[in-house]
Order: C-alpha cells, then sequence, then structure tokens
C-alpha cells in the first residue's frame, strides 16, 4: 500500500534536485568557461604551486602571487597578443585576399624547376591557374574574401568577452590555489558518496587526465610557435610577429605551424632568397614533425590517452564553443574516456572476484 507514496515521494526528490541542479547551472553559467579554464591550469599546475611553496618558506599566498603573475605572464598575454595581433592585422589581410581577385597569372617561376619532389607538380598547377581568366578567378574567391571579412569584423566583438574571461580565470584560479586541498577534499568526498571507493579513484583519474592534456596540447603548442618563430626571425621573413601568432593559434587548433612556414618558404624562393629557403624548409619540416615525439611524451606524464581522442576533443572544442572550446573539448573527452575505462575496469575485477 505505501509502494506509491514511496514512488511519488522519489520521483518528486528527483525532480527537485534535477530543478536545483539546473538552477544552480543556470545561475553559474557566465562563470562556467572561465571556472572551466581555472579548474583546468589549477589542476595541471598544481604539482608546480606546491614546488614553489615549499621554496617560499611555506607561505601559500605567496605561492598563488607567483602562479597568477605566472598565468598572466605565460598564459594570458601571450594568447591575448596572439588574438589582438590578428585582429590588429585583419585589414591588411582583407586587402591582400581583396588584391587577389584582380591578379594576373604569368607564367611558372623558375624557381618551381628547383623544389624537390614536387617541381612538376607545382608546374602543371600553375599552368591550370594561369588558363582561368581573371574574372573567373574573381567569381571563384569572392565567396571566401566576403567570409572572411565577416569572420574578422565577427570576432572584434568578442575581445571585450575575451578579456572579462581571462580576468575571471585569473581570480578564479588564485581562489583555486589558495583552497586546493579544500576543493580536493569536496570533490573526493563527492565521489566516494556516488561510487565509493572507486569513485575515489576516478577523482584521481579525471584529474590525470586533465593534466596531461594541458601539458599535450599547450605544451606542443608553445614549443612548435617558438621554433617556428624562430625560424621565421632569423630567415628574415616580414611581419614575424603575426605569423608567429598565428601559428600558435594554429598549433593549439591541432592544424599544426605548416600553413605558416611553408608559405614563407615560398615567399622566400619568390624573392630569390634561395639558401634562406632552403634553411627555413629544413627547419619547417623539423618543427612540423615535432609534435609526433613531443605531444604523446607530454601526454603521457599524466595519463595514457589516444591521440585522436585530443585532436577530436580539440577540433569538437573550436566548432562548439569558440576558441576557450580548445581547451574545454580535449579535457572534457579526455575526462569521459578515463571515466568509461575505470567503469569497465571495475566491473571486470567485480566479476573476477565474484567467481573466485
Amino acid at each position: 500500500m505505501n509502494q506509491p507514496a514511496d514512488i511519488t515521494r522519489s520521483t518528486l526528490a528527483v525532480l527537485f534536485i534535477g530543478l536545483l541542479i539546473a538552477s544552480c547551472l543556470w545561475i553559474l553559467r557566465p562563470f562556467l568557461f572561465s571556472l572551466g579554464w581555472a579548474v583546468m591550469i589549477v589542476v595541471a599546475t598544481w604539482p608546480f604551486m606546491l614546488s614553489i611553496q615549499k621554496r617560499c618558506w611555506n607561505k601559500r599566498w605567496i605561492a598563488v602571487l607567483v602562479m597568477s603573475l605566472a598565468l598572466i605572464l605565460l598564459l594570458v598575454i601571450p594568447l591575448s597578443f596572439a588574438i589582438l595581433t590578428i585582429l590588429e592585422r585583419a585589414g591588411d589581410l582583407i586587402t591582400l585576399l581583396k588584391s587577389l581577385k584582380a591578379v594576373h597569372i604569368a607564367a611558372p617561376p623558375d624557381w618551381f624547376e628547383k623544389v624537390p619532389l614536387f617541381s612538376h607538380t607545382l608546374i602543371d598547377r600553375w599552368e591550370e591557374l594561369s588558363m582561368i581568366s581573371p574574372q573567373e578567378l574573381s567569381e571563384k574567391l569572392a565567396p571566401y574574401v566576403n567570409t572572411t571579412l565577416k569572420w574578422f569584423v565577427g570576432q572584434v566583438g568578442n575581445i571585450g568577452l575575451l578579456v572579462v574571461q581571462f580576468s575571471l580565470m585569473i581570480i578564479l584560479s588564485a581562489v583555486l590555489f589558495a583552497q586546493g586541498e579544500k576543493a580536493a577534499n569536496l570533490v573526493c568526498s563527492f565521489a566516494r558518496r556516488l561510487a565509493g571507493d572507486r569513485g575515489k579513484e576516478v577523482a584521481m583519474l579525471s584529474a590525470a587526465a586533465i593534466r596531461s592534456v594541458a601539458l599535450g596540447v599547450v605544451g606542443t603548442a608553445f614549443i612548435q610557435s617558438a621554433l617556428g618563430g624562430l625560424g621565421l626571425i632569423v630567415a628574415g621573413v616580414p611581419s614575424a610577429a603575426l605569423l608567429i601568432a598565428v601559428m600558435m593559434i594554429l598549433c593549439i587548433a591541432q592544424i599544426g605551424p605548416s600553413l605558416v612556414l611553408f608559405p614563407s618558404v615560398i615567399w622566400l624562393y619568390w624573392s630569390d632568397q634561395t639558401t634562406w629557403a632552403g634553411i627555413l624548409l629544413v627547419w619547417s619540416l623539423f618543427v612540423t614533425l615535432v609534435d609526433n615525439f613531443v605531444r604523446p611524451f607530454l601526454i603521457r606524464q599524466g595519463a595514457d590517452l589516444p591521440l585522436i581522442l585530443i585532436i577530436a576533443g580539440v577540433i569538437g572544442g573550436l566548432l562548439a564553443f569558440g576558441v576557450i572550446g580548445l581547451f574545454i573539448g580535449p579535457v572534457m573527452l579526455a575526462v569521459t574516456y578515463t571515466l568509461l575505462i575505470a567503469w569497465m575496469k571495475g566491473a571486470e575485477r567485480d566479476e573476477i572476484a565474484e567467481t573466485h
């Protein structure tokens, strides 16, 4: 006789809890992206913070101050500089794209014959383009130029929001650094309440996944953009600051530096600087391939995660959430993957225990 009343009470309790959770998420919605950044950064850099605290006479506030300044100098300023540089030079890029609409393609340059392996392919493609009239070329390029113009104009309006999110991220990171143990105990207690001892194990695995993604994605991007930028500066490629900024964004997006480096090599060949072009070509090949060694090494410092998972998370996060999704996407997929693997292994252990 009491069963219908119990079902009703349980259903209402679940609905009430769901309503509370949805209301809290709605209230915290403006802070969720910044909080996600802050959590990822604090989890990834927590061992460094503890090391700094030991060197600062075990004063937590000094360590928090040092880590906050380090975040501003190593993360916020470079990313802000990259985005602002791209937006400041957007007019030049759009003017260049528009000028291509009236270009007349002449005969292939002589240096095409000196390009190893691809000389015949380059000459054939160039001759195919030279057969297209300027009007046809203009019609083919017009949609891309207009799309690029709209994209750059739209990004200008997001700069203010990006600055606010960066500021919130620094503040929330400082709070989490100061109260890291309490936050970790709260998460572990919640996980243990949900799944017992296995829940705590899953929480620790999630932290390792976050650390591996941060080290793998961001660390590799900074290394590749720094090496590629060094090559551009030494080779004397103009607008190196803009190209480094674009290269860093492309590396974080898992596209790689090749879209910047190899066109720079072509420009050097075009300018009859064949020596520097050859040197930059070899250096570009090295920089492009270095992520195949650096990224797996850095990722496996935190957890053993498939590389395809990281790439899918970065691209999917970028499409779903914009620039912030570059960081949130791979972390969410990595945490989900880690939880699923831990859950499946836990089920296997339970089956083995029951058989014995």
